[in-house]
């Protein structure tokens, strides 16, 4: 599975595929509310945008599958004291989901983290609700840390978040 997926920057000639697997209301779900839901063209080419310009704290992906986007992967390096540690997130397109493609994404991110910056733990954040997140990181390494019981809410709904957690070796 891991050579039939791959990271590649975010461009231009993504964004029709961008939007089309993005606005799904099962994705927007299970991540924050800064994921647009519906997701139209114009948040697409925001996206795009956004991703191509540098920024030494954030390392955004594309996932490709069998050299087809399928998804996002990105990391956000945390400030101040907190400078070592990252949050990471993904999501795939719903046609990718069950495949293994996840995890190994989450694999490949992972070790290119650790293995290119000085972020030595790397944590995210999943729903209560999103038992299928919380297996895709605990196949790729990471272990569950805390449960932040009614933190946060989605939806009008008050949930639990789960927090994972990969240290570097």
């Amino acid at each position: 599975m891991q050579e039939q997926v791959e990271l590649r920057q975010f461009h231009r000639n993504m964004v029709d595929r961008l939007a089309l697997l993005a606005d799904n209301p099962k994705i927007a779900a299970h991540v924050r509310d800064n994921f647009p839901s519906p997701y139209s063209l114009a948040d697409a080419h925001y996206w795009i945008d956004m991703c191509s310009k540098v920024n030494a704290n954030a390392f955004q992906r594309a996932v490709f599958y069998q050299d087809e986007f399928v998804g996002g992967i990105g990391v956000l390096r945390q400030e101040d004291i907190y400078r070592n540690n990252a949050e990471i997130g993904y999501w795939l397109g719903e046609p990718y989901w069950g495949k293994n493609i996840a995890t190994a994404a989450l694999v490949q991110m992972t070790d290119w983290i650790f293995q290119n910056t000085s972020i030595t733990r790397l944590f995210a954040g999943v729903f209560e609700t999103n038992s299928a997140s919380k297996r895709v990181l605990e196949k790729a390494g990471y272990e569950l840390e805390a449960v932040h019981h009614k933190a946060i809410i989605k939806n009008g709904v008050v949930l639990d978040e789960h927090l994972f957690v990969r240290l570097a070796l």
